[in-house]
């Protein structure tokens, strides 16, 4: 296993990053104002940023960078893959080349430098990673900052690969249970109103079109066509593997269902693209109607 992690040394981690905002006042003051720094350097028309800032201009936010390389993905996936799921920052050094002063353009690119050798600590077992930054201002080395994480199994719990959490159970109650009990016998079940002969979906104790409360159901042939889709890329959530495609179907009778839209990869789903129904086992308790795209049709 170590020489494995050990051959991703010297491999990026981050190729021709770019920072998200020039070097500017706004965030220099937030900065100061949280680390009650007052310094006279840090404000007016030649003010420059405090050398300990130079991380926080190369940083991605919520939503994250483009620039993490794929090799670095690679390094922490098979970390977690033997076990080693939780993470710590544990230091950091930086070295200070010239300051930066508002207007100036970040760029930086960063190298895996280390992955130790197993340690036990007391949080747990695990490896220790290093990277290493050069941030550039308007192309120029600015400084170099060095990051250790460690990631590890906790203490107690042993180094093995994670099971895939299960699915959300949908909530079932006495309005809907008879459309499961449908899925559970691999029919899709729609109500139509006894009073006005409505179909309607989802289910629902009255009719939306006369309010008369008599039902029957009514099976769905399982043809349809994509109405609308989203792809959902984030937040990412257990047990769903982003991106996926999320689509608004219009079935055949004319009523409409959410589900997975399978068969194609997510960026190939379209409006008015033909699907058909199939059901989908997710565990061993869980099935759920998808829609797979009609080969030929599309």
């Amino acid at each position: 296993m170590y020489e494995r992690l050990k051959a991703y040394e010297g491999r990026p981690a981050a190729v021709a990053g770019r920072g998200k905002d020039p070097v500017n006042l706004p965030m220099i003051r937030h900065w100061c104002e949280a680390m009650g720094d007052a310094h006279p350097a840090y404000r007016g028309p030649d003010a420059v940023a405090p050398p300990t800032m130079l991380q926080a201009w190369t940083m991605g936010g919520l939503s994250g960078h483009e620039d993490r390389s794929a090799e670095y993905g690679e390094l922490l996936a098979l970390l977690d893959g033997a076990g080693y799921t939780s993470v710590v920052a544990t230091d950091c050094e930086q070295e200070y080349l010239r300051p930066l002063r508002p207007g100036d353009e970040i760029t930086f690119d960063a190298v895996v430098e280390s992955v130790s050798p197993r340690k036990t600590t007391k949080l747990g077992t695990g490896h220790f990673v290093t990277t290493r930054t050069d941030v550039r201002a308007g192309g120029e080395l600015a400084g170099t900052h060095r990051f250790r994480i460690l990631k590890y199994a906790p203490a107690g719990r042993p180094a093995k690969p994670p099971e895939r959490p299960r699915r959300p159970r949908p909530v079932i109650n006495r309005d809907n249970a008879g459309f499961w009990e449908g899925v559970a016998d691999h029919r899709l079940l729609v109500q139509r109103c006894t009073a006005c002969g409505a179909l309607r979906f989802p289910w629902l104790p009255g009719c939306a079109d006369c309010g008369a409360p008599g039902w029957e159901t009514v099976e769905a042939s399982g043809e349809g066509t994509v109405f609308s889709y989203v792809v959902m890329h984030h937040p990412p959530f257990p047990a769903f593997d982003p991106p996926y495609a999320v689509g608004l179907v219009e079935l055949a009778e004319g009523v409409r269902i959410v589900g997975n839209v399978v068969g194609v990869p997510h960026d190939k789903v379209r409006i008015g693209m033909p699907v058909r129904l199939e059901f989908l086992r997710v565990d061993e308790e869980l099935e759920l109607p998808v829609f797979r795209a009609v080969e030929g049709e599309r």
